[in-house]
């Protein structure tokens, strides 16, 4: 036994280093019996050797347990350059298995314009990705590869998440080459409300660091159940310890409705409306003092079947007030298809109330 006898030749010089300069010190290395040795060094640095409860924290465990699940994405798109000729662009998000036979949940715009997606999973592998389906609204989407038996996250319930409780991220920051990357913080803010494309949506804020690359990983709590799904396009540049994640629990309701139709059936009402900020986006000076502004009404819509005209001034819905185009599109947001609503609007200086049954709204096919 080689191996053996090296390590009494280390340990015979280490005792006689130790008699030389601090006298005995048998009492850190001792041999019993069998010849079997203690030392609490060597264990600690063994394969197999039982961490601390210090060591063994919730982003140790939490890096064992939901790291394997989280994936590399690499989007290979088609842009035009400077002389409007194609070029292919490429890059890197990651998202999170949620089911051992190749579904995995990430946002919309690490996937946005893809004509190809690699997944990198945990292991090593790369294996090729297909889009299920996307919501932009939400930036969610899923997408599957032809795997099985692949490690898995569990999700959580971001209802029951608490301000100041540990918050954990992992992802891909700066792309795969810092793949798995774990940072630790704490949940700064619940039901955080954001204005993103003329709506509100409502996140989870954490000061864990977020960078691009981390756009789709995984927000873990401390019992390592995914609470969120990370997004660094909801960042501020300038701004340090702020990041931002779709609860899980709105996750989940955009997979499902994924899963089953490819897309997120929303209700609409056939409109396009302006306040002050939006009309002096697209160069118009809007002069009212309450309500939107009715800039166009789609003819076979649910407000065009109703009535509504372009020029029309919307001043509530079902009784309450709306005076930016975020409210109108929050309320209708949280409608379902099939729903009436009480539209009450401002015709010529005279005010009018109508029924409007809303629709599903039509699907953008690429």
């Amino acid at each position: 036994m080689k191996l053996k006898k090296f390590d009494k030749f280390i340990c015979a010089a280490a005792i006689f280093s130790l008699l030389t300069f601090s006298g005995c010190g048998s009492s850190e290395t001792s041999e019993n019996g069998d010849g079997a040795k203690s030392n609490s060094v060597t264990e600690a640095a063994g394969a197999n050797t039982q961490v601390s409860d210090a060591r063994n924290t919730p982003a140790v465990r939490v890096a064992k347990s939901v790291g394997p699940a989280v994936v590399g994405i690499t989007n290979k798109a088609v842009a035009r350059d400077f002389f409007n000729r194609q070029v292919e662009t490429e890059g890197v998000g990651s998202g999170v298995i949620f089911r051992a036979d190749g579904y995995i949940v990430t946002n919309n715009h690490v996937i946005a314009g893809a004509k190809e997606l690699i997944v990198s999973l945990a292991d090593g592998n790369t294996v090729a990705g297909e889009l299920v389906g996307a919501d932009e609204i939400t930036d969610i989407a899923v997408v599957k590869v032809n795997a099985k038996d692949l490690p898995t996250a569990q999700f959580g319930n971001s209802d029951n998440v608490m301000v100041g409780e540990p918050a954990i991220a992992i992802g891909n920051p700066m792309g795969l080459e810092f793949r798995g990357s774990v940072t630790v913080g704490v949940i700064s803010a619940l039901n955080r409300t954001l204005e993103l494309n003329d709506r509100r949506v409502n996140l989870l804020q954490t000061d864990a660091a977020i960078s691009p690359g981390n756009s789709g990983g995984a927000l873990v709590n401390a019992d390592g159940e995914v609470i969120g799904i990370n997004s660094a396009k909801l960042a501020r540049s300038g701004v340090e310890g702020m990041a931002f994640a779709i609860p899980i629990n709105t996750v989940q309701t955009v997979i499902n409705e994924l899963m089953e139709k490819g897309y997120v059936a929303r209700p609409y009402l056939g409109v396009t409306i302006f306040d002050k900020p939006t009309a002096a986006r697209y160069g118009y000076q809007l002069s009212i003092e309450k309500g939107v502004y009715v800039f166009q009404v789609s003819i076979d819509s649910p407000a065009g079947r109703a009535g509504l005209q372009r020029g029309d001034i919307i001043l509530s819905i079902d009784d309450k007030d709306v005076n930016s185009v975020a409210e109108v599109r929050t309320d209708i947001a949280a409608r379902k298809v099939g729903d009436t609503v009480k539209v009450k609007y401002s015709r010529d200086g005279k005010e009018q109330t109508v029924s409007v049954q809303l629709q599903e709204m039509p699907q953008t096919r690429q």
